[in-house]
């Protein structure tokens, strides 16, 4: 007879929790407390309390339960940074749906294949991406606009038709395992890969990055980067909500908005990529400002004496949710560092033989978490992706390389050879290269990173042509990048090759490419 006991999963902080928890218990104990706050460029902004915006989010779910989703389905959310982002994001997973929050730079052949990969029900966009959420969006999908906007394609509803009576909202059980949202991110495949979390995993992430970033309830948490991305999800709006405190909204960076919003607001805390610092030093630091701290990819930051702010520097994933290394809000950090393990993860360091590394000596990174807790459930509708992702006994593969210092803090060294970061979103090389070799003409093509002034790196392709190239070929390449891929995932650099460098086995040799483009840069 076999054994038919059903294996136990281990228990976790979150049993009996999901993000409903979070939502109702603050609006029950901080009801009168602000919790998002509106800065938009032009117009009126508004504030939204901590019952006031609990209050929205219950009738967002009862509204989608209203039209028939159900727990577990998946809702596109197309926008932009606003209110209605936030209010979607969380109101879709307080009704017990999945909402796949997709970047907003998104090309029409990306954002079907989100939607059709996703297998999505309806979506939530606004007026200037309408047209292009409706062209992709299957007939039986319905579709809300965040106003109605010139030109919104027929069969379009405004955001406030998403709004129910609470009170009707059916019960269902508080599981931290159910499926909380999905991101696409970018691997070593030629598609991105759906992420997708748990509800115990956006509880981990709230409250891990609350205790990493020192955060409090009096605290005021100026967000613009994009939304769709977990710096901006977790690192920022969840772990503001874990402790009860204030979200100030942005539309997205802005240099010459950042004191005056920041001094208006009295912010706090934020969070950073090198972009906008570099953006920033061009701009007068005033004389006295709230912050405590800046969040960032690298500890002490040349710049922190130039604003009067500690850098507080991290390492993360979208796969591991929060921070697994970060430096010390208590203690003196390594500059430069990426800092040390948090205490929520075990992180190894290796060599190609699978052995750790000495101090002073750079190795594969991999992290040793919980499936569903500190690290993503799944790959959503890709077993062989999420096996693929983690070695045989079950270390998450991160892709990226670091040096284990003398005195044990972490500086990161490289990423995987086939990972660009561009501006701070991750770009797959294969992705792009996916698009060019279907160009008529390209017998290969190779794309690897090419240093930039202020996005730290950008694509260059090296293509091998069938025969000889001429302009044309060249503007069919750009053409069908234009059409494919997003903006920050076109090539800088396009050039023909009469040949690729090989390594062994007849790979080619990028690593001959990068150095290539260093040397004549530096020349």
């Amino acid at each position: 007879m076999t054994d038919q006991t059903p294996v136990s999963r281990p228990l976790t902080p979150f049993e009996g929790m999901d993000i409903r928890t979070l939502i109702d218990g603050h609006a029950q104990r901080r009801g009168d407390h602000p919790f998002l706050i509106w800065a938009p460029f032009e117009g009126d902004g508004e504030t939204w309390r901590y019952a006031a915006f609990a209050e929205r989010v219950r009738g967002f779910a009862r509204g989608l339960n209203a039209r028939g989703v159900e727990p577990g389905d998946r809702v596109l959310v197309h926008l932009e940074n606003c209110p209605e982002f936030i209010l979607a994001w969380l109101g879709c997973a307080y009704a017990g749906a999945v909402p796949v929050t997709t970047n907003t730079n998104s090309t029409q052949d990306e954002l079907d294949y989100f939607v059709r990969h996703s297998a999505a029900v309806g979506a939530i966009t606004q007026p200037g991406f309408a047209a292009l959420v409706a062209s992709v969006l299957p007939a039986t999908a319905w579709r809300v606009a965040t106003s109605a906007g010139e030109g919104l394609p027929a069969g379009f509803e405004l955001f406030d038709a998403l709004d129910g009576d609470p009170a009707h909202m059916p019960p269902r059980p508080h599981d931290p395992w159910a499926p909380f949202g999905i991101q696409y991110t970018s691997g070593t495949t030629a598609r991105p890969k759906a992420v997708l979390w748990t509800h115990a995993n956006a509880l981990w992430g709230a409250k891990m990055c609350a205790l990493h970033e020192g955060l409090r309830a009096d605290d005021v948490h100026l967000t613009y980067l994009p939304l769709f991305h977990t710096n901006a999800q977790v690192y920022s709006v969840l772990a503001s909500l874990w402790v009860g405190a204030t979200v100030v909204l942005q539309p997205r960076f802005s240099a010459s908005r950042f004191w005056p919003v920041s001094l208006r607001h009295g912010a706090t805390w934020t969070s950073m990529v090198p972009f906008c610092a570099k953006a920033l030093v061009q701009q007068p630091v005033p004389p006295t400002h709230s912050y405590r701290f800046f969040g960032n990819g690298i500890c002490d930051a040349p710049w922190d004496a130039m604003f009067g702010v500690r850098s507080i520097g991290w390492w993360g994933m979208t796969e591991t949710i929060a921070h697994g290394s970060v430096g010390s809000v208590d203690h003196p950090d390594a500059p430069m560092s990426m800092g040390r393990p948090s205490p929520g993860y075990r992180l190894h360091v290796l060599d190609g033989e699978g052995h750790p590394v000495a101090p002073g000596e750079v190795g594969d990174l991999y992290v040793e978490g919980q499936r569903g807790v500190s690290l993503f459930l799944e790959y959503a509708n890709d077993p062989a992706a999420t096996a693929a992702a983690f070695t045989p006994d079950g270390l998450f593969i991160t892709g990226d390389r670091v040096r284990v210092g003398q005195d044990g803090w972490l500086y990161f060294a490289d990423r995987s050879k086939d990972m660009l970061k561009v501006g701070g979103e991750n770009v797959a090389a294969s992705e792009i290269e996916r698009v060019i070799a279907q160009v008529p003409g390209v017998a290969e093509v190779a794309v690897v990173a090419m240093a930039h002034p202020m996005l730290d790196e950008v694509p260059a392709a090296f293509v091998l042509p069938a025969q000889a190239p001429d302009e044309d070929l060249k503007r069919q390449i750009e053409a069908a990048c234009e059409h494919a891929l997003a903006a920050f995932k076109r090539p800088r650099l396009i050039r023909f090759v009469d040949s690729l460098p090989r390594s062994t086995l007849e790979k080619v040799a990028k690593h001959e490419l990068r150095a290539l483009l260093r040397n004549e840069t530096s020349s």
